[in-house]
């Protein structure tokens, strides 16, 4: 589980989450989050130099300890596909 809190007060460690991992991949690529109530879903993007990437996470995927592992694969995959 990424997270145990919902909404807005989910987004700090979510950003935290993903700025770890992607300082680990990749130095020069920052991550920053933000939370769209319209669709329930957080918004992360990931920036290196000029090139920017947004993807989301459901609410299900940060708050299910299951599925932590699946969302890391896929912020690494996103950093990767930044990188290229």
């Amino acid at each position: 589980m990424i997270t145990d809190k919902k909404g807005e007060a989910a987004v700090s460690d979510i950003e935290q989450w993903a700025n770890r991992i992607t300082t680990a991949v990749d130095e020069k690529a920052q991550a920053s989050v933000y939370y769209d109530a319209d669709s329930s879903t957080y918004v992360l993007r990931l920036a290196k130099g000029n090139r920017v990437l947004l993807f989301r996470l459901s609410e299900a995927q940060v708050q299910t300890r299951e599925r932590e592992e699946e969302c890391e694969k896929t912020l690494r995959g996103k950093i990767k596909g930044l990188s290229s």
